[in-house]
Protein backbone atom coordinates (compact mmCIF):
# COMPACT_ATOMS: atom_id res chain seq x y z
CA UNK A 1 0.00 0.00 0.00
CA UNK A 2 1.54 3.40 -1.15
CA UNK A 3 0.16 6.43 0.48
CA UNK A 4 -0.96 7.63 -3.22
CA UNK A 5 -3.13 4.47 -3.15
CA UNK A 6 -7.04 4.81 -3.29
CA UNK A 7 -8.79 4.46 0.18
CA UNK A 8 -10.96 0.78 0.70
CA UNK A 9 -11.66 2.19 4.97
CA UNK A 10 -10.94 5.66 5.99
CA UNK A 11 -11.31 3.75 9.62
CA UNK A 12 -7.63 2.40 9.44
CA UNK A 13 -6.58 3.82 6.26
CA UNK A 14 -7.73 7.73 5.72
CA UNK A 15 -5.85 9.68 3.30
CA UNK A 16 -5.87 13.18 3.89
CA UNK A 17 -4.15 14.34 0.83
CA UNK A 18 -7.21 11.66 -0.74
CA UNK A 19 -8.77 14.61 -3.63
CA UNK A 20 -12.54 14.20 -2.33
CA UNK A 21 -11.35 14.71 0.98
CA UNK A 22 -9.48 17.66 0.14
CA UNK A 23 -12.65 19.10 -2.11
CA UNK A 24 -15.20 17.86 0.69
CA UNK A 25 -13.83 16.18 3.80
CA UNK A 26 -17.21 16.52 5.91
CA UNK A 27 -19.26 13.17 4.45
CA UNK A 28 -16.12 11.43 5.86
CA UNK A 29 -15.93 13.35 9.22
CA UNK A 30 -19.71 12.51 9.59
CA UNK A 31 -19.04 8.52 8.51
CA UNK A 32 -16.28 8.26 10.85
CA UNK A 33 -18.05 10.00 13.97
CA UNK A 34 -20.49 7.73 13.67
CA UNK A 35 -18.20 4.59 13.32
CA UNK A 36 -14.70 5.22 14.78
CA UNK A 37 -14.71 8.62 15.98
CA UNK A 38 -10.77 8.68 16.48
CA UNK A 39 -9.28 7.04 13.00
CA UNK A 40 -5.93 5.96 12.39
CA UNK A 41 -3.96 5.82 9.27
CA UNK A 42 -0.25 4.36 8.34
CA UNK A 43 0.21 6.80 5.38
CA UNK A 44 2.48 9.56 5.34
CA UNK A 45 4.00 8.26 8.26
CA UNK A 46 1.22 7.50 10.42
CA UNK A 47 -1.39 9.19 12.50
CA UNK A 48 -4.85 9.51 14.53
CA UNK A 49 -7.57 11.94 12.98
CA UNK A 50 -10.39 12.71 16.08
CA UNK A 51 -13.21 13.97 14.22
CA UNK A 52 -15.52 14.86 17.57
CA UNK A 53 -15.59 18.50 18.95
CA UNK A 54 -14.89 17.14 22.89
CA UNK A 55 -11.89 14.52 21.84
CA UNK A 56 -10.37 17.66 19.42
CA UNK A 57 -10.83 19.62 22.45
CA UNK A 58 -9.03 17.05 25.15
CA UNK A 59 -6.10 16.64 22.79
CA UNK A 60 -5.50 20.26 22.33
CA UNK A 61 -5.01 21.22 25.95
CA UNK A 62 -2.95 17.82 26.38
CA UNK A 63 0.57 19.30 27.20
CA UNK A 64 3.20 18.12 27.97
CA UNK A 65 1.52 14.82 26.65
CA UNK A 66 0.77 15.80 23.38
CA UNK A 67 4.05 17.94 21.84
CA UNK A 68 4.16 20.75 19.71
CA UNK A 69 7.62 20.72 18.55
CA UNK A 70 6.68 18.46 15.76
CA UNK A 71 3.13 20.32 14.25
CA UNK A 72 3.32 19.78 10.75
CA UNK A 73 1.09 16.85 9.24
CA UNK A 74 3.88 15.47 7.14
CA UNK A 75 7.15 16.01 9.56
CA UNK A 76 10.92 16.99 7.89
CA UNK A 77 13.03 14.31 8.29
CA UNK A 78 16.17 15.50 9.35
CA UNK A 79 15.02 18.16 11.92
CA UNK A 80 15.31 17.14 15.23
CA UNK A 81 12.21 17.05 17.48
CA UNK A 82 14.11 18.27 20.68
CA UNK A 83 15.00 21.53 19.03
CA UNK A 84 16.12 24.33 21.22
CA UNK A 85 16.58 28.15 20.70
CA UNK A 86 20.46 27.15 20.09
CA UNK A 87 20.06 25.60 16.77
CA UNK A 88 20.78 27.73 14.20
CA UNK A 89 18.53 29.55 11.46
CA UNK A 90 15.84 29.97 14.07
CA UNK A 91 14.67 26.20 13.68
CA UNK A 92 12.18 26.65 16.38
CA UNK A 93 8.87 28.99 14.84
CA UNK A 94 8.40 29.55 18.48
CA UNK A 95 5.90 29.98 19.95
CA UNK A 96 3.69 27.27 18.13
CA UNK A 97 6.08 25.04 17.47
CA UNK A 98 7.78 25.01 21.16
CA UNK A 99 6.23 23.35 24.67
CA UNK A 100 6.32 24.95 28.35
CA UNK A 101 8.45 26.43 29.66
CA UNK A 102 9.70 28.35 26.25
CA UNK A 103 5.97 28.36 24.62
CA UNK A 104 4.82 31.09 27.61
CA UNK A 105 7.40 33.47 26.95
CA UNK A 106 7.40 33.51 23.66
CA UNK A 107 4.28 33.73 23.29
CA UNK A 108 4.42 36.84 25.47
CA UNK A 109 6.65 38.49 23.32
CA UNK A 110 4.13 38.36 20.30
CA UNK A 111 0.59 38.85 21.98
CA UNK A 112 1.21 42.87 22.25
CA UNK A 113 1.32 43.28 18.80
CA UNK A 114 -1.60 41.43 18.02
CA UNK A 115 -4.42 42.55 21.02
CA UNK A 116 -7.40 44.46 19.27
CA UNK A 117 -6.08 47.80 19.85
CA UNK A 118 -2.75 46.83 18.45
CA UNK A 119 -4.10 45.28 15.23
CA UNK A 120 -6.28 48.23 14.64
CA UNK A 121 -3.39 49.99 13.55
CA UNK A 122 -3.23 48.02 10.48
CA UNK A 123 -7.00 48.91 9.63
CA UNK A 124 -6.62 51.87 7.41
CA UNK A 125 -3.67 49.81 5.19
CA UNK A 126 -5.85 46.67 4.76
CA UNK A 127 -8.35 48.57 3.81
CA UNK A 128 -6.63 50.75 0.62
CA UNK A 129 -4.71 47.43 -0.56
CA UNK A 130 -8.37 45.84 -0.33
CA UNK A 131 -9.66 49.02 -2.90
CA UNK A 132 -6.52 49.06 -4.64
CA UNK A 133 -6.79 45.32 -5.35
CA UNK A 134 -10.35 45.25 -6.69
CA UNK A 135 -9.46 48.07 -8.64
CA UNK A 136 -7.41 46.30 -10.59
CA UNK A 137 -9.85 43.62 -11.88
CA UNK A 138 -13.42 45.96 -11.27
CA UNK A 139 -13.71 46.79 -14.97
CA UNK A 140 -12.89 43.37 -16.07
CA UNK A 141 -16.59 42.02 -14.74
CA UNK A 142 -13.83 38.43 -14.34
CA UNK A 143 -11.70 37.78 -11.57
CA UNK A 144 -9.94 35.05 -9.58
CA UNK A 145 -10.84 35.27 -6.96
CA UNK A 146 -8.21 33.62 -4.78
CA UNK A 147 -5.52 34.28 -6.59
CA UNK A 148 -6.04 37.93 -7.35
CA UNK A 149 -7.58 38.48 -4.04
CA UNK A 150 -7.66 36.72 -1.51
CA UNK A 151 -4.04 35.46 -1.50
CA UNK A 152 -3.00 38.79 -2.31
CA UNK A 153 -4.27 40.50 1.43
CA UNK A 154 -2.48 38.33 3.95
CA UNK A 155 0.89 38.46 2.71
CA UNK A 156 0.96 42.12 2.25
CA UNK A 157 -0.40 43.01 5.91
CA UNK A 158 1.99 40.45 7.30
CA UNK A 159 5.03 42.63 5.69
CA UNK A 160 3.52 46.05 6.36
CA UNK A 161 3.32 44.47 10.02
CA UNK A 162 7.32 43.46 9.60
CA UNK A 163 8.54 46.48 7.96
CA UNK A 164 9.55 44.70 4.80
CA UNK A 165 8.88 46.03 1.32
CA UNK A 166 5.74 44.83 -0.16
CA UNK A 167 7.10 44.44 -3.63
CA UNK A 168 8.46 40.92 -2.38
CA UNK A 169 4.96 39.69 -1.46
CA UNK A 170 4.99 37.39 -4.36
CA UNK A 171 8.18 35.75 -3.29
CA UNK A 172 7.00 35.65 -0.12
CA UNK A 173 3.41 33.72 -0.96
CA UNK A 174 5.93 30.91 -3.42
CA UNK A 175 8.15 30.43 -0.25
CA UNK A 176 4.84 29.72 2.20
CA UNK A 177 3.08 27.31 -0.72
CA UNK A 178 5.79 25.61 -1.74
CA UNK A 179 5.95 24.78 2.88
CA UNK A 180 2.04 24.30 3.66
CA UNK A 181 1.32 23.28 0.10
CA UNK A 182 3.16 22.25 -3.11
CA UNK A 183 5.98 20.84 -0.63
CA UNK A 184 3.54 18.95 2.09
CA UNK A 185 3.85 15.89 0.17
CA UNK A 186 7.60 16.80 -0.98
CA UNK A 187 9.83 16.81 2.53
CA UNK A 188 12.58 18.07 0.12
CA UNK A 189 11.20 20.46 -1.54
CA UNK A 190 9.69 21.87 1.89
CA UNK A 191 12.71 21.45 3.51
CA UNK A 192 14.38 24.06 0.87
CA UNK A 193 11.99 27.07 1.33
CA UNK A 194 11.66 26.17 5.05
CA UNK A 195 15.55 27.35 4.91
CA UNK A 196 14.86 30.19 2.36
CA UNK A 197 12.17 31.69 4.37
CA UNK A 198 14.78 31.24 7.61
CA UNK A 199 18.12 32.38 5.71
CA UNK A 200 15.90 35.69 4.55
CA UNK A 201 14.64 36.25 8.25
CA UNK A 202 18.50 36.13 9.41
CA UNK A 203 19.19 38.99 7.34
CA UNK A 204 16.15 40.92 8.90
CA UNK A 205 17.04 40.06 12.30
CA UNK A 206 20.90 40.99 11.57
CA UNK A 207 20.09 44.62 10.03
CA UNK A 208 17.84 45.04 12.69
CA UNK A 209 20.18 44.61 15.35
CA UNK A 210 22.69 47.10 13.72
CA UNK A 211 19.73 49.37 12.81
CA UNK A 212 17.01 48.83 15.34
CA UNK A 213 14.06 51.11 14.30
CA UNK A 214 11.33 50.78 17.26
CA UNK A 215 9.27 48.48 15.04
CA UNK A 216 7.64 44.71 15.35
CA UNK A 217 11.43 42.64 14.72
CA UNK A 218 12.82 45.64 16.80
CA UNK A 219 10.72 45.12 19.58
CA UNK A 220 10.95 41.21 19.64
CA UNK A 221 14.67 41.78 19.78
CA UNK A 222 14.25 44.00 22.61
CA UNK A 223 12.56 41.22 24.59
CA UNK A 224 13.70 39.04 27.21
CA UNK A 225 13.63 35.28 27.76
CA UNK A 226 12.13 33.51 30.66
CA UNK A 227 15.43 34.12 32.79
CA UNK A 228 15.43 37.77 32.10
CA UNK A 229 18.21 37.48 29.68
CA UNK A 230 18.14 39.36 26.20
CA UNK A 231 15.84 36.97 23.63
CA UNK A 232 18.53 34.84 21.54
CA UNK A 233 18.14 36.23 17.77
CA UNK A 234 17.99 32.81 16.27
CA UNK A 235 14.48 32.58 17.90
CA UNK A 236 13.65 35.93 16.55
CA UNK A 237 14.15 34.43 13.53
CA UNK A 238 11.87 31.39 14.36
CA UNK A 239 8.91 33.95 15.55
CA UNK A 240 9.58 35.69 12.76
CA UNK A 241 9.03 32.26 9.84
CA UNK A 242 6.02 31.94 12.06
CA UNK A 243 4.68 35.26 11.27
CA UNK A 244 4.74 34.52 7.58
CA UNK A 245 3.93 30.90 7.24
CA UNK A 246 0.57 31.02 9.43
CA UNK A 247 -0.09 34.69 9.11
CA UNK A 248 -0.51 34.36 4.88
CA UNK A 249 -1.71 30.82 3.88
CA UNK A 250 -4.28 30.27 6.58
CA UNK A 251 -6.01 33.70 6.35
CA UNK A 252 -6.28 33.77 2.21
CA UNK A 253 -7.98 30.47 2.63
CA UNK A 254 -10.35 31.57 4.91
CA UNK A 255 -10.72 34.64 2.89
CA UNK A 256 -11.00 32.80 -0.60
CA UNK A 257 -13.64 30.19 1.17
CA UNK A 258 -15.87 32.75 2.21
CA UNK A 259 -15.96 34.07 -1.08
CA UNK A 260 -16.34 30.59 -2.92
CA UNK A 261 -19.25 30.39 -0.25
CA UNK A 262 -21.42 33.84 -1.58
CA UNK A 263 -20.39 32.89 -5.02
CA UNK A 264 -22.00 29.54 -5.15
CA UNK A 265 -24.96 29.90 -2.78
CA UNK A 266 -26.61 32.85 -3.95
CA UNK A 267 -29.44 33.55 -1.14
CA UNK A 268 -26.64 34.02 1.15
CA UNK A 269 -25.05 36.42 -0.60
CA UNK A 270 -28.13 38.43 -1.25
CA UNK A 271 -28.83 38.44 2.61
CA UNK A 272 -25.19 39.72 3.14
CA UNK A 273 -25.89 42.47 0.82
CA UNK A 274 -28.66 43.61 2.03
CA UNK A 275 -27.85 42.78 5.99
CA UNK A 276 -24.32 44.06 6.59
CA UNK A 277 -25.13 44.22 10.28
CA UNK A 278 -24.69 40.77 9.77
CA UNK A 279 -20.43 40.67 9.40
CA UNK A 280 -19.57 39.84 12.68
CA UNK A 281 -21.60 36.98 13.45
CA UNK A 282 -21.28 35.72 9.84
CA UNK A 283 -17.37 35.69 9.96
CA UNK A 284 -17.71 33.63 13.08
CA UNK A 285 -19.90 31.20 11.20
CA UNK A 286 -17.79 31.19 7.88
CA UNK A 287 -14.90 30.45 9.85
CA UNK A 288 -16.75 27.37 12.03
CA UNK A 289 -17.84 25.95 7.82
CA UNK A 290 -14.50 26.26 6.73
CA UNK A 291 -11.80 26.26 8.91
CA UNK A 292 -8.63 25.88 7.25
CA UNK A 293 -6.15 24.60 9.70
CA UNK A 294 -5.33 21.14 10.91
CA UNK A 295 -2.25 21.07 13.21
CA UNK A 296 -0.27 18.40 14.73
CA UNK A 297 0.96 16.87 17.33
CA UNK A 298 3.55 14.34 18.59
CA UNK A 299 2.86 12.05 22.01
CA UNK A 300 5.43 11.92 24.30
CA UNK A 301 3.47 9.16 26.62
CA UNK A 302 0.84 6.63 25.95
CA UNK A 303 -2.16 8.94 25.55
CA UNK A 304 -5.76 7.75 26.48
CA UNK A 305 -8.81 9.09 24.74
CA UNK A 306 -12.13 7.62 25.03
CA UNK A 307 -11.65 3.74 24.56
CA UNK A 308 -8.51 4.60 22.13
CA UNK A 309 -4.79 4.72 23.72
CA UNK A 310 -2.87 6.49 21.03
CA UNK A 311 1.10 5.00 21.48
CA UNK A 312 3.74 7.09 22.25
CA UNK A 313 5.71 8.94 19.15
CA UNK A 314 2.69 8.81 17.79
CA UNK A 315 1.24 11.89 15.50
CA UNK A 316 -2.11 13.40 16.47
CA UNK A 317 -3.65 15.65 14.00
CA UNK A 318 -5.59 18.30 15.43
CA UNK A 319 -8.53 18.76 13.36
CA UNK A 320 -10.37 21.60 14.59
CA UNK A 321 -12.46 21.40 10.67
CA UNK A 322 -13.88 18.48 12.12
CA UNK A 323 -14.74 19.64 15.10
CA UNK A 324 -16.97 21.87 14.19
CA UNK A 325 -18.54 19.56 12.19
CA UNK A 326 -20.36 18.01 15.15
CA UNK A 327 -23.63 17.41 15.58
CA UNK A 328 -23.23 17.11 19.18
CA UNK A 329 -21.90 20.87 19.42
CA UNK A 330 -23.36 22.69 16.66
CA UNK A 331 -27.11 22.67 15.76
CA UNK A 332 -27.28 21.76 11.77
CA UNK A 333 -23.61 21.79 11.42
CA UNK A 334 -23.41 21.19 8.01
CA UNK A 335 -25.45 24.39 6.89
CA UNK A 336 -24.08 28.39 6.82
CA UNK A 337 -26.41 30.07 9.31
CA UNK A 338 -25.07 33.65 8.83
CA UNK A 339 -26.68 34.59 12.04
CA UNK A 340 -25.69 31.46 14.35
CA UNK A 341 -25.76 32.32 17.77
CA UNK A 342 -23.53 31.11 20.93
CA UNK A 343 -20.88 30.21 17.72
CA UNK A 344 -18.27 28.21 20.20
CA UNK A 345 -16.02 27.22 17.07
CA UNK A 346 -12.72 26.20 17.30
CA UNK A 347 -11.27 27.29 13.86
CA UNK A 348 -8.07 29.29 16.03
CA UNK A 349 -7.62 26.20 17.99
CA UNK A 350 -7.71 25.38 21.46
CA UNK A 351 -5.28 25.33 24.73
CA UNK A 352 -1.99 26.91 25.33
CA UNK A 353 -1.47 27.40 21.53
CA UNK A 354 -4.50 29.04 20.07
CA UNK A 355 -3.86 31.39 17.28
CA UNK A 356 -2.14 34.22 19.17
CA UNK A 357 -2.64 36.27 15.28
CA UNK A 358 -6.67 35.92 15.69
CA UNK A 359 -7.41 39.32 15.79
CA UNK A 360 -5.61 40.48 12.67
CA UNK A 361 -7.05 37.66 10.83
CA UNK A 362 -10.60 38.85 11.66
CA UNK A 363 -9.88 42.11 10.91
CA UNK A 364 -8.17 40.79 7.22
CA UNK A 365 -11.66 38.84 6.77
CA UNK A 366 -13.64 42.01 7.79
CA UNK A 367 -12.05 44.23 5.55
CA UNK A 368 -11.95 42.03 2.65
CA UNK A 369 -15.18 40.78 2.81
CA UNK A 370 -16.75 44.33 3.89
CA UNK A 371 -15.19 46.01 0.97
CA UNK A 372 -15.92 43.44 -1.25
CA UNK A 373 -19.61 43.59 -0.94
CA UNK A 374 -19.33 47.14 -0.49
CA UNK A 375 -17.97 47.13 -4.20
CA UNK A 376 -19.44 43.69 -6.01
CA UNK A 377 -22.48 42.85 -4.24
CA UNK A 378 -23.94 40.91 -7.02
CA UNK A 379 -21.31 38.02 -7.99
CA UNK A 380 -21.10 34.30 -8.55
CA UNK A 381 -18.63 31.76 -9.05
CA UNK A 382 -19.00 30.27 -12.79
CA UNK A 383 -17.27 27.28 -12.86
CA UNK A 384 -17.53 25.63 -9.98
CA UNK A 385 -16.25 22.47 -11.12
CA UNK A 386 -12.96 24.27 -11.94
CA UNK A 387 -12.41 25.65 -8.55
CA UNK A 388 -9.15 24.15 -7.37
CA UNK A 389 -8.97 22.84 -3.21
CA UNK A 390 -5.31 22.85 -1.55
CA UNK A 391 -5.33 20.31 1.74
CA UNK A 392 -3.60 18.84 4.38
CA UNK A 393 -2.24 20.92 6.42
CA UNK A 394 -4.45 24.21 5.21
CA UNK A 395 -7.48 24.05 3.39
CA UNK A 396 -8.79 26.72 0.95
CA UNK A 397 -9.26 27.13 -2.87
CA UNK A 398 -6.11 28.36 -5.08
CA UNK A 399 -8.44 29.15 -8.29
CA UNK A 400 -11.69 30.69 -8.03
CA UNK A 401 -13.05 31.85 -11.22
CA UNK A 402 -15.72 35.03 -10.38
CA UNK A 403 -18.12 36.82 -12.74
CA UNK A 404 -19.87 39.94 -11.94
CA UNK A 405 -21.27 43.07 -13.75
CA UNK A 406 -18.48 45.02 -15.18
CA UNK A 407 -18.19 49.01 -13.95
CA UNK A 408 -16.90 50.10 -16.92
Amino acid sequence: MTDTAPVDDWDTDYDIFDQGYVTDPAPVWEELRSQCPIAHSERWGGSYLPTKYDDVQALAKMVPELSSRDVLVVPIAGVPSDATDSLPYGTVSAPISVDPPMHGWTRRLLLPHFSPKAVEAHRQYTQELADRLIDEFIERGTVDGAGEYAQQIPPRVIAHLLGIDESRVEEFTYWVRCVLELGLTKPELRAEYRDVIRDFFKEVVTDKLENPDGGFVSDLLGGTDADNNPVNPMVVVGMLNLQLIAGIDTTWSSIGASLWHFGTHPADRERMAAESELWPSAIEELLRFYSPVTMGRRAEVDVEIGDVTIPMGSKVLLNFPGANRDPEMFERPDEVILDRPHNRHIAFGAGIHRCAGSNLARLEMDIALRTWFERIPDFEVTEPDEVTWAGGQVRGPRYLPIRFPSAS
